[in-house]
């Protein structure tokens, strides 16, 4: 029986996996069953289940899809001397996220919309979430650390808690994305240099 060669794997791998996001995209993790996405991928039982025996190993796939693409970005952002300001930065990541998100078959944030909601009812999902949540924070609490060097930040500044700000800056932006879909980069970056600036102005006061 001949081999079969590692492109084969690779490429029918990437067929179950768009199929996947696809069926994630439209219906919602929870609502989607293997059997929707054995049709959707066009494939029996047998040729998903030797890559992904479950929804379960999908959505770990998918994370290290993401998280490949983060750590890529960050990658970058840790070679770049001086570090940017913190609205520079996020504007950097996020633009360099979108281009390799623009890369893959689907658009894995309105996946990762999905996943996160579906992380409050199972658990297996919900400590993937939060590993890559981790991992996600470390990298920006690197960052901070860069930033409070550089006097971007309040030489008092607690980097950990920094990261989270900076942590729910993106996810907030990936919310906003989906869910109202009038967003750009440059805006939030605008919006955001503008609250960076206007917190470190002394507030005036009427002495009238």
């Amino acid at each position: 029986m001949p081999r079969v060669s590692e492109e084969h794997l690779s490429a029918r791998r990437e067929q179950i996996l768009s199929a996947a996001w696809r069926c994630f995209a439209r219906n919602g993790f929870h609502m989607t069953s293997m059997q929707d996405i054995l049709a959707e991928a066009d494939l029996s039982a047998g040729a998903v289940y030797r890559y992904f025996p479950g929804k379960l190993d999908l959505i770990k796939a998918t994370a290290e899809r993401v998280s490949y693409g983060l750590t890529a970005a960050f990658d970058t952002l840790d070679a770049v001397e001086p570090v940017p300001p913190p609205a520079e930065a996020f504007g950097f990541l996020a633009s360099t996220m979108l281009q390799y998100i623009a890369s893959q078959t689907e658009d894995l944030t309105r996946v990762a919309m999905h996943v996160w909601s579906e992380a409050l009812r199972e658990k297996e999902i919900s400590d993937q979430v939060k590993t890559v949540g981790a991992a996600v924070l470390a990298r920006w609490m690197n960052t901070a650390s860069r930033w409070k060097d550089a006097g971007h930040i309040a030489p008092n500044a607690e980097v950990r808690d920094v990261a989270k700000v900076m942590y729910s800056t993106m996810v907030g932006f990936i919310v906003q994305r989906n869910l109202l879909g009038d967003l750009t980069v440059e805006q939030y970056v605008a919006g955001l240099d503008a609250l960076i600036h206007s917190s470190a102005a002394p507030v005036s006061s009427d002495t009238d």
